[in-house]
């Protein structure tokens, strides 16, 4: 997808602000750009939005507004390029714990909100792919550990050694048509079942 073909959400409840940041994405040449002028019902807005990028503007939020929004960052799994006027290294980390692609203080000028918006998008989908190779690895490594134990289970229920018992798990997994993980979770099971763990 072009990035001007974007669906963009402001929430800015200036409303001046707001059109400063409407105008740099015009800029830019983004044209799906929703504003936002009320924090009530802000994850209704949303939903009924689908915006593919967020940007909030905050003038001078507290605590609770800020939490507030690392909440509703978490929850919406999208870019989020967060602009305030002030800041502390508290909140600064608080921001990238919760997933806030591009925090920036003291920074909103028209001509930066490009940059800014690319870089959010950019940080999101590098995190989202080290997310995906995360889960990746901890699914093989629960995968392995599940065969392992499917091969304990074979070697003294049948009395063979372990290059028999993945043998046996895979001939059947391939006689079934199905992953080897799936069978062997399926042995692990029914052993799970019948009190006859290894």
């Amino acid at each position: 997808m072009a990035d001007s073909a974007l669906s963009i959400l402001v929430i800015d409840e200036n409303r001046a602000r707001a059109a400063i940041i409407e105008a740099g994405l015009r800029e830019a040449g983004h044209e799906k750009v929703t504003l936002v002028h009320s924090m009530a019902g802000i994850a209704r807005r949303i939903e009924e939005a689908a915006p593919e990028v967020i940007v909030i503007d905050l003038e001078n939020p507290n605590r609770d507004m800020l939490e507030d929004m690392f909440q509703l960052s978490r929850a919406v799994r999208r870019p989020v390029a967060m602009f305030v006027d002030r800041s502390d290294s508290d909140s600064i980390a608080a921001a990238v714990e919760a997933g806030v692609s591009a925090y920036v203080v003291d920074g909103l000028r028209r001509e930066r909100i490009k940059p800014i918006l690319d870089i959010a998008v950019s940080r999101f989908n590098a995190f989202a792919r080290l997310s995906r190779e995360l889960q990746k690895v901890r699914d093989e490594l629960e995968g392995r550990k599940v065969v392992d134990r499917a091969k304990r289970l074979l070697m003294k229920a049948k009395g063979i050694g372990e290059d028999e018992a993945y043998a046996l798990l895979r001939r059947t997994a391939m006689n079934k048509n199905r992953k080897i993980t799936e069978i062997a979770q399926s042995l692990v099971t029914a052993a799970d079942l019948l009190g006859d763990g290894a």
